[in-house]
């Protein structure tokens, strides 16, 4: 399956639940309603939630529809069942996660992004993955627009996929880990290079260099759509990804290059601690998929006005718009402007 959240033509501003099918958006509740099943989970927390019985009839209700003309049939109420993708606005599949960690998964970005320091990736990258926990309520979607924070003239875009958790789970065995997952989407973990630089130095973060955006989407795809693609490692998969700026290539990756696997990152993730539905876990970045490590760190960096496109073979395209930063406001810290003199 291939679900959305997403807003539909006669009831804008507002996020309902879909399946994508055949180049059409279904409208799950109004397509439960035709079938006569049943209320359905009106968002896709909601259906995380319900749990396998009732992901078992979303499937259910994909088959009943297969080979209907979707986008001419009504409801009960004379709704449309399913609008053309086109005319449709897609957010982030899942607005607000339960709580984000972005993995340092790719054995090549790590030592990119060391050897622009001079070092060596240390021993330890090697034991266990790592991960840090970022901000679950700075979630995007498709189309929106993101900007740098105010203190940052860095802003880059970092290449990798998710896993959404499905059910949950602790102490997690690597080898289990895929009956854990509900799906995988596109994660475009932006980062403000300047401020990582100097929380580094202090030995924290990253923070402010990366909470600001995190953008998601354009679908989650369930596991049985990449099965066949499948690396053989719990959560690998033999599938390209690319980054486009202004529709130039400039990074091309493959999911099968994880040096961890996700059953691998779910393992940490709920070693001694709960995962539960909606969580979201990053791969980190493929290798030379950011702007770090394509420039060494030097830059040009993004600017306002660049379209970066995000794409994972099988899974779709995750585009986003970079803006100037809005205005400071009189509410903000002293700090802020601190730290804006401090970056130039």
């Amino acid at each position: 399956m291939r679900l959305v959240t997403f807003e539909a033509p006669d009831t804008p501003g507002r996020a309902r639940l879909g399946l994508q099918m055949a180049g059409v958006i279904v409208d799950v509740p109004r397509a439960g309603r035709w079938a006569q099943s049943g209320d359905w989970p009106p968002d896709m927390q909601s259906l995380l939630d319900a749990g396998p019985a009732a992901w078992e009839r979303m499937r259910h209700l994909e088959t009943m529809l297969a080979g209907e003309p979707l986008t001419e049939m009504r409801d009960g109420a004379q709704q449309p069942l399913a609008w053309r993708v086109e005319v449709t606005r897609l957010r982030s599949p899942l607005p607000r996660p339960r709580s984000l960690r972005d993995f340092y998964a790719f054995e090549e970005h790590v030592r990119n992004a060391f050897a622009i320091r001079e070092q060596a990736i240390p021993e330890e990258w090697y034991r266990a993955p790592g991960f840090y926990f970022s901000n679950a309520q700075s979630v995007i979607g498709p189309g929106q627009e993101v900007a740098a924070p105010r203190a940052s003239r860095a802003l880059d875009y970092e290449l990798e996929v998710a896993a959404v958790v499905g059910s949950p789970g602790r102490d997690i065995r690597p080898e289990e880990a895929e009956a854990h997952i509900f799906g995988y989407t596109i994660l475009n973990d932006w980062s403000a290079r300047d401020i990582q630089r100097t929380e580094r130095s202090v030995g924290l973060g990253p923070a402010k260099g990366k909470d600001f955006a995190t953008s998601l989407g354009p679908c989650i795809v369930t596991p049985d759509e990449l099965a066949s693609s499948s690396a053989g490692r719990p959560g690998v998969y033999d599938l390209e990804m690319q980054a486009r700026v202004n529709g130039t290539e400039r990074s091309r990756g493959n999911w099968k290059d994880m040096c961890f696997s996700f059953g691998e990152l779910l393992a940490q993730a709920s070693a001694d601690a709960d995962l539960v539905p909606g969580d979201v876990i990053g791969s980190g970045t493929v290798g030379r998929g950011c702007l770090l490590e394509l420039t060494r760190g030097q830059g040009p960096w993004l600017q306002p006005g660049d379209e970066v496109e995000l794409e994972i073979e099988r899974i779709g395209v995750l585009k986003n718009t970079v803006v100037a930063p809005s205005p400071l406001s009189r509410s903000a810290g002293e700090g802020a402007r601190v730290r804006a003199k401090a970056n130039g």
